[in-house]
Order: structure tokens, then C-alpha cells, then sequence
């Protein structure tokens, strides 16, 4: 099995290097991920230069661009075979609800499958994590799962993985996705040289947490799988948009 991983938080996080330890034990594995990091990088390709592809003395790669660059350079260009999955992680904190908008660990995997490539975005649920090995050994179970039970349509799985040993996760659950309250305002600041800078603000906290979705699952302990989707037409808004325009 031909695994890609990636990320958003850079070559060197210690997330992306459990990842690639734990995958290797069941495939050939190729890392190509950010030369930093690139979170909230989302779906952004550079396309005003042109990007450098090296090797770092560990045998990552690592590329001077977004999460999406990264997977896009190495599966239309760098590779000599079409992957067998994409998986991009292990992002440090969550992935959760309207943070798949912003996520460059998502856009990973997404470009994965936008390539025709069985994708899965695996993050940690962890603000503080030092131990990436529980989120890692999920995403080799699964990848198992994958090689041994391919899925029948194509698949890009977005995985959280409570901040838990292995042996104390209360299983998994199909899950979809819940949503944040609206971000804290930005962070108004004066830099030594008398200039005003302005930091985003901290993500809201969860407003649909009920159950059956991502930070429930989480919550209770358990690994949360959500299948995710590309299109983004709301097609309950068709018939009232037409009417619209029709007056």
C-alpha cells in the first residue's frame, strides 16, 4: 500500500512524524508537507511562483507552499504512481464543525480527493498535546480497515481523535458536523515601532453539540469519523433564489 501523508502544522511537527512511523508499519510511505506552518491555510494553491520541492536529512519532503501545494505537486508531479490513500495529519487540536473551512489538515486530504485519492484528515482534540501515538494508531486502524474492506464509493473521512490513551477510547462513530459560535473579534495591538496590528480571534465555541455530532463523539470519549462532501450548493435555496430573481 502506497500511503502520502501531509499536513498543516510543517515538515517537522511532531504530529506528522507519529503519522508517518505508524503507517509505515503497513505501507510505503511519502511525506510531503509544509516547509512551517500552515494552519488555517485551507484550500489555497500558489500560483503567483513557483514552488521548490526538498528533502529533509529525516526523508520528509518538505515545499515552500500550502497543504494543498504539497499534495497536489507530489501526486501530479513528484510521484511515479497514483497514491493508494492520502492521509494528512496529525494535526495538533481539532478539526471540528466550520474549522474544516479553515483547516489546511482538511485541505490536505481534500485535494487527496479532488485527485481521486481515498483521503482522511486525522486531528487531535488537544490544545496541549505532547503524545500524538493514540491519533496516529487510529489512523493506521483505519487505513488497515481501508486496505482490507476498500469503501465503494470515494471517501474523504475527516477523524478527531479525543486526547486519550488508546487503550481508554470508547470506540468510533459516524459523525456529522457541528457548528462554532462566530470567532472572538480580532486583537487590536501596537508593535515597538508605533504600528497597529491586528491578531484573529480565538475560535467560538461549539453551538451544535448535540449528539450525532463531531464534539459530542469527542466529548464522550470517542473517535469521531465525519464523511465529507465538496459540493456546496445549498439546494434548498434553488427554488427560492429563482423566485427571486423572477420578480
Amino acid at each position: 500500500m502506497r500511503i502520502l501523508v501531509s499536513n498543516d502544522d510543517g515538515y517537522f511537527a511532531p504530529g506528522i512524524a507519529a503519522l508517518a512511523q505508524a503507517l509505515s508499519e503497513i505501507g510505503e510511505v511519502t511525506v510531503v508537507a509544509p516547509e512551517r506552518d500552515r494552519s488555517g491555510a485551507s484550500n489555497s494553491l500558489t500560483l503567483d511562483r513557483p514552488l521548490s520541492l526538498r528533502r529533509a536529512a529525516n526523508g520528509f519532503h518538505f515545499v515552500n507552499g500550502t497543504p494543498t501545494d504539497c499534495v497536489h505537486l507530489a501526486v501530479t508531479g513528484m510521484l511515479d504512481h497514483l497514491p493508494d490513500m492520502v492521509v494528512s495529519g496529525v494535526n495538533h487540536g481539532a478539526n471540528m464543525g466550520d474549522d474544516t473551512l479553515y483547516s489546511g489538515t482538511v485541505a490536505a486530504a481534500t485535494e487527496g480527493y479532488l485527485l481521486g485519492v481515498p483521503s482522511i484528515a486525522v486531528s487531535l482534540v488537544s490544545k496541549g498535546a505532547s503524545d500524538f501515538s493514540t491519533a496516529a494508531r487510529v489512523a493506521r486502524d483505519l487505513a488497515v480497515r481501508f486496505m482490507n474492506q476498500p469503501l465503494r464509493q470515494p471517501m474523504l473521512l475527516n477523524v478527531n481523535v479525543p486526547d486519550l490513551p488508546y487503550e481508554a477510547l470508547r470506540g468510533t462513530r459516524v459523525t456529522r458536523l457541528g457548528k462554532r459560535h462566530k470567532a472572538e473579534p480580532v486583537i487590536k495591538s501596537v508593535t515597538p515601532r508605533n504600528e497597529t496590528v491586528y491578531w484573529v480571534g480565538a475560535a467560538g465555541a461549539a453551538a451544535d453539540a448535540g449528539e450525532g455530532t463531531d464534539f459530542h463523539a469527542v466529548s464522550e470519549g470517542l473517535v469521531s469519523i465525519t464523511p465529507l462532501q465538496i459540493d456546496l450548493t445549498h439546494t434548498g435555496q434553488i427554488g427560492m433564489v429563482n423566485d427571486w430573481l423572477a420578480r
